[in-house]
């Protein structure tokens, strides 16, 4: 996957910018909103965007409006981070619902207008763009836009009645293509998920990035503690309609039900894909690549299988874009998570420590198909260089249609945790013993899993290792000890892996049995020899 739009600086716009917004359209009527303007009213419902983009599959691919692209080339990132939105003017700023709402200004970086709508007692109308709804300096190039120009995305600020400032403060944003994201429970952006992931990384095809080109918020009942979005997604080869149901729990939950329409064949058709960042860890890491011991907003992909297995692999910065496939049916749910909590393993004021682990959950059953985890090699934090995605089983053929629907959950874990111990870290060494002359060639793995059944091994009992590897040979060299910390049921396993040739990956499997039971999630790791 490749994005040219730079991501720390997008996060940072995202989470630093002034919250901005609508004004409230909680008064007798949307029309009446005070200093908005919108166009004529016209009957919507899920049902007709479906309907629409049913429509649309067998018509030729348009694209989505790009005003004055002289102008927003000139709306760089300094310039773009200087236009707020007066949050005065926010959509239900004074309800009805618990959660305002704010628009982000078009720029260098998001040049595709997205038509913004509210929807009332089954009528939409349209939010035309003004400049008096931001505010931005008086020599601001942004001034020179047509009226009318567009929205380049919106965000969900905190309740009115919350804790935090919901002028200062959000927890949704949808920005750029079809991507979107959410702080979690410890109030931080990190990874994404978006609307669909096309041909990510297939050899001889560039990537397809889709956009939600007209997005319908729903006006909410007195109270209510959800926020209804309906979204029209448009690429050369897909058409879809999207709603997300979207509740600040102590994280967020999503529920998201998408129509999808292919006007072309697609290699690659990912499914609730989620996008994030992993440059080194104490997985592994060059010598004096950065002052920090680790950067990554998350560190493994876990998935719970249809069987019932729950996988943990930690993530790689690959010398080269690499492809992984999980074969499943019916898959529970699968995650890009961060699991390592410890602020001094990152020493870094932007909280990599506090980024959301993001799960996802299908509803319904999703048939035969993989998990597609995708890592590209990265030398910086600013790119996003991980995907995973779900692909179906059966080929996505032009004129193909999909009804699926799904749960996102937006935490700190997953929400729903394997009873067995978890692998909390994963770390690579030369092989051998200390003290001893090093065999050449020779891998040594270090692994440690906490809690679960581990917690209660009797005294001078020792866990077992089940091991394979897709090559190579483990050696004689194996050994499973409690961690000397005063842990309870933390435990690590060490192996040396030879005879390894070539630069191949290597597919290494591991879990730690007690009585021939398993007692440890399986640890899945890709091995890139050097």
């Amino acid at each position: 996957m490749t994005d040219t739009i730079d991501r720390r600086s997008v996060l940072k716009a995202i989470a630093a910018s002034t919250a901005a917004g609508l004004i409230a359209a909680g008064g007798p009527a949307f029309a009446e909103a005070k200093g908005l303007k919108f166009g004529d009213a016209h009957a919507f419902s899920f049902d007709t965007l479906k309907a629409l983009a049913a429509d649309m599959a067998g018509q030729p691919y348009a694209g989505p409006s790009m005003p004055s692209p002289d102008i927003l080339g000139k709306i760089d990132y300094d310039a773009w981070g200087k236009i707020t939105y007066d949050t005065d003017q926010a959509l239900f700023a004074n309800g009805p619902g618990r959660f305002p709402i704010t628009f982000f200004h078009l720029g260098m970086f998001f040049r595709k207008a997205v038509d913004m709508h509210v929807v009332e007692g089954g009528k939409a109308r349209e939010i035309i763009y003004d400049q008096s709804y931001f505010n931005m300096p008086a020599d601001s190039v942004a001034r020179e836009l047509p009226k009318g120009a567009g929205f380049a995305g919106f965000r969900l600020q905190e309740p009115r009645d919350g804790k935090l400032d919901w002028r200062k403060n959000d927890w949704v944003a949808f920005l750029g293509a079809s991507y979107f994201r959410a702080i979690g429970e410890l109030y931080q952006y990190g990874l994404s998920a978006r609307g669909l992931a096309l041909d990510t990384a297939v050899a001889g095809k560039g990537e397809e990035f889709p956009d939600f080109t007209k997005i319908y918020i729903e006006k909410p009942k007195d109270g209510a503690d959800t926020v209804t979005i309906y979204a029209l997604l448009e690429g050369p080869s897909v058409v879809g309609a999207y709603r997300f149901v979207m509740k600040r729990t102590k994280g967020v939950v999503m529920d998201i039900d998408q129509s999808l329409h292919l006007r072309a064949d697609i290699s690659r058709f990912g499914i609730a894909p989620l996008t994030s960042m992993y440059w080194f860890s104490d997985t592994a890491k060059p010598t004096a690549i950065d002052w920090r011991p680790e950067v990554h907003d998350s560190d493994g992909l876990a998935i719970w299988t249809g069987w019932g297995e729950h996988l943990w692999r930690p993530l790689n910065n690959p010398p080269h874009t690499v492809a992984s496939a999980f074969s499943d049916e019916n898959i529970k749910g699968y995650g890009l998570c961060q699991r390592d909590r410890l602020f001094d393993h990152y020493l870094d004021g932007v909280y990599y420590e506090k980024r959301p682990s993001l799960w996802v959950e299908p509803k319904g059953t999703w048939g035969k198909g993989a998990v597609h985890l995708i890592e590209l090699a990265t030398d910086d934090e600013i790119h996003d260089n991980i995907v995973a995605t779900w692909v179906p089983a059966e080929p996505a053929k032009a004129g193909s249609s999909y009804e699926l629907s799904y749960r996102l959950h937006w935490l700190a874990d997953e929400p729903f945790p394997s009873e067995l111990a978890r692998c909390v870290a994963s770390r690579l060494g030369n092989g051998g013993q200390p003290g001893q002359p090093r065999p050449k060639g020779v891998r040594k793995f270090l692994v440690e899993f906490l809690g679960g059944p581990l917690i209660n091994v009797p005294f001078g009992v020792k866990p077992e290792m089940a091991l394979s590897a897709s090559r190579g040979r483990f050696t004689d060299y194996q050994l499973v000890e409690a961690v000397p910390d005063g842990v309870a049921g933390h435990w690590r396993a060490q192996f040396d892996l030879a005879d390894v040739e070539g630069t191949d990956p290597v597919e290494v499997k591991l879990q730690l049995k007690l009585d021939g039971k398993i007692a440890s999630e399986t640890w899945m790791f890709q091995y890139h020899p050097f």
